[in-house]
């Protein structure tokens, strides 16, 4: 028996946090329970801003992203940037009517829905024009075909439904900082507990109750770690530090990108089990 796996089964290993997304590249919301639906958690980054090209819009090329902050409440989520005075917007949780646009997302192009209130709002902002688009149901995003196992869809997050990071690896990583960092630097869904650090690189399928879960592929970081969710300023760390030790192909990874078999209710507390390791 692989020996970090006879080490999991004797450890308690839990979900600590989870994390939505509602806007691509804005901040997230907390939860203590959220529905895993088919191409993810319930509301997460089923919108997303374009630009005049109907391009999506991220934290890599608009630093200022990272300081809108947002609140979910009964109808909806409210939204306030922490520059300016203005107002809180409220944007429902979902749109059925608007204008159809096609939206790209990397490669993908996908038809989304116009929330002209959102555009004008949000171009007020960030003194750039651009559109405050909505995922409807029908569309279909699909996931990379090969990492997908049954043509899995996902939102407008950047290609995978989910993504894991264990907060012992955060540790390992503030233990070499000499400022330490927070867990929203690296935008995670599912952030769990109870286990080694950079355990999860060697899970390969996990049940969080009937929930059952492949982990897709390792997480390539870009500059968006590096990024100082307070200041929108591009820091040196964490990506320096994760360089020395995180990297392999060029590239700096942290966190684990997941596919889920069946939806569920996932909520802080529940227990992880790790079903399956990779092979060695």
């Amino acid at each position: 028996m692989n020996q970090i796996y006879a080490e999991s089964i004797l450890r308690n290993i839990k979900i600590q946090d989870i994390y939505i997304y509602p806007i691509k590249s804005l901040g997230g919301i907390r939860l203590e329970q959220a529905l895993l639906e088919q191409r993810g958690l319930q509301h997460d980054r089923r919108w997303m801003l374009v630009d005049e090209n109907n391009r999506f819009l991220s934290q890599r090329e608009m630093a200022q992203l990272t300081l809108f902050t947002l609140s979910q409440h009964n109808s909806g989520f409210k939204i306030k940037a922490r520059f300016g005075n203005e107002e809180e917007f409220e944007l429902p949780f979902q749109i059925q009517q608007g204008e159809t646009i096609q939206a790209t997302v990397w490669d993908d192009m996908c038809p989304a829905i116009e929330y002209a209130k959102g555009s004008i709002w949000f171009t007020k902002q960030i003194k750039q024009k651009c559109k405050l688009v909505y995922m409807p149901d029908n569309t279909m995003r699909f996931v990379d075909k090969e990492y997908a196992h049954k043509n899995e869809i996902v939102s407008f997050s950047d290609g995978y439904p989910m993504l894991l990071i264990g907060q012992e690896s955060l540790d390992d990583l503030n233990k070499r900082l000499q400022h330490p960092i927070g867990m929203e630097r690296f935008r995670p869904n599912l952030v769990t507990h109870g286990s080694n650090a950079f355990e999860e690189d060697d899970w390969k399928q996990i049940r969080i109750n009937t929930v059952e879960i492949k982990i897709a592929k390792s997480c390539a970081r870009c500059v968006i770690p590096s990024i100082n969710p307070l200041t929108a300023q591009i820091e040196k760390e964490p990506n320096a530090s994760l360089s020395k030790y995180r990297m392999r192909d060029n590239k700096i990874y942290f966190g684990q990108n997941l596919l889920h078999k069946n939806g569920g209710l996932i909520s802080c507390g529940d227990e992880v089990k790790i079903t399956e390791m990779l092979k060695f």
